[in-house]
């Protein structure tokens, strides 16, 4: 497959041993759907909830577009690589781009959901040292890894890493018991939270300070995540589970 082939992969179907792949070069489209001789399809979604053509894949480049071509329901694209990363495309919606190098698109069905994978090539960046001079940008976050309240900040993220489904959030016990090693009180966790929460990451109260004490949590989470401060290569700070 060459750097910006985009790969559609649909997993095997029961009469079949391997899963099904379609391959896009850039300015090439595909459409997914139930597909009837009238409107021929390139992916078959064999479900009866699922329209006839159902939506469109154009490859662009280094990512892609979807169409929701149907008129009633919407369309979810995750990143299962991700932390819970994902993109809704709703009904009639032409050209969404699409920002995942893996993506599971997903559409109702009638018993539950029925999907399929797509893979596009890594994404370009910015070589280093490529900056247009003068003053140097400032650090929007400037965490240090090596810090007891970096660790905290991952234990606080933790099952959405491992569960991106979940909204739940450790309590400061939690944290206590989930890293004995720091040997830290509720206070000084509490501590540290406010920390980064005023002096790291900058997070404000939804209500103006007030409303519940747990709102720090919630929203340091959420930012970690939301701009990959914390991903699941950090896991690895702290202790195994179970031990």
């Amino acid at each position: 497959m060459s750097h910006s082939t985009i790969l559609i992969q649909m997993a095997a179907a029961p009469t079949d041993d391997r899963p099904y792949s379609l391959e896009l070069e850039p300015g090439e489209q595909a459409f997914f759907g139930r597909g009837v001789p009238s409107a021929p399809v390139d992916l078959m979604l064999d479900d009866p909830a699922v329209s006839r053509r159902a939506g469109k894949i154009v490859a662009v480049g280094d990512y892609w577009l979807l169409s929701n071509l149907s008129m009633s329901k919407t369309y979810v694209v995750e990143n299962p690589e991700g932390g819970g990363e994902f993109v809704k495309v709703q009904p009639g919606r032409v050209g969404a781009p699409i920002p995942f190098e893996f993506s599971r698109v997903t559409l109702p069905a009638v018993d539950g959901t029925i999907s399929f994978l797509v893979f596009a090539p890594q994404h370009v960046h910015v070589p280093p040292g490529s900056a247009d001079g003068g003053a140097a940008t400032q650090v929007a976050y400037p965490l240090d890894q090596n810090a007891k309240y970096f660790r905290i900040l991952v234990a606080l993220c933790e099952p959405r890493l491992r569960d991106p489904s979940t909204s739940r959030i450790p309590t400061i016990p939690e944290i206590i018991e989930r890293l004995p090693d720091l040997g830290l009180s509720r206070t000084a966790i509490g501590f540290h939270i406010g920390y980064l929460a005023e002096k790291k990451l900058h997070v404000k109260s939804p209500h103006g300070g007030e409303g519940k004490a747990d709102w720090q949590r919630h929203a340091l989470v959420s930012l970690a995540l939301r701009f990959d401060l914390v991903t699941s290569d950090h896991l690895a700070l702290l202790p195994v589970p179970g031990r």
